[in-house]
């Protein structure tokens, strides 16, 4: 008896080891999921910085380079020229898209990092039925409630 009591623990243990090792996974996974959201979420940020720089400089470059011009500098309006203002907001924008170019080729390799991992540890995404019928119904619910014109 003492021997069959042995192996229902070891069994017991067994698949508490086999939800822990799940839970892990499934942790990582996550991180790995919130990673890349992080990446793209930044990467946005920085591609709106760029165009916003592209407007600076579509608005000031026909313009006298003698003018003056004021430039926030660490949350400080300074008086410049555009002739010193331009070259910096360039060299400004170019860097922000190095950074975008380095944050994609992190993202590859990061999209590439889950796919392998999805692979290994066999994880398939779907939505569940319920999800998907709440999300059609999000959808059509979105363009309802809208008031257009005055109140009656």
């Amino acid at each position: 008896m003492h021997y069959t009591g042995g192996m229902a623990s070891r069994a017991g243990s067994d698949s508490r080891e086999l939800q822990m090792n799940e839970q892990l996974i499934l942790n990582t996974y996550a991180n790995m999921r919130t990673e890349v959201n992080q990446i793209y979420s930044k990467i946005t940020e920085l591609e709106m910085e760029v165009s916003e720089h592209s407007l600076v400089i579509g608005a000031i470059q026909p313009l006298d380079p003698s003018r003056r011009c004021y430039r926030m500098v660490g949350g400080v309006l300074v008086e410049r020229t555009i002739n010193e203002v331009l070259p910096a907001v360039q060299r400004n924008k170019e860097g922000l898209e190095e950074v975008i170019a380095r944050l994609n080729e992190a993202l590859e390799k990061k999209k590439k990092e889950i796919a392998e991992f999805e692979l290994k540890y066999k994880i398939k995404i779907r939505k569940a039925d319920s999800e998907a019928k709440e999300d059609t119904s999000q959808k059509e619910g979105s363009a309802q409630g809208v008031l257009v014109g005055p109140a009656s």
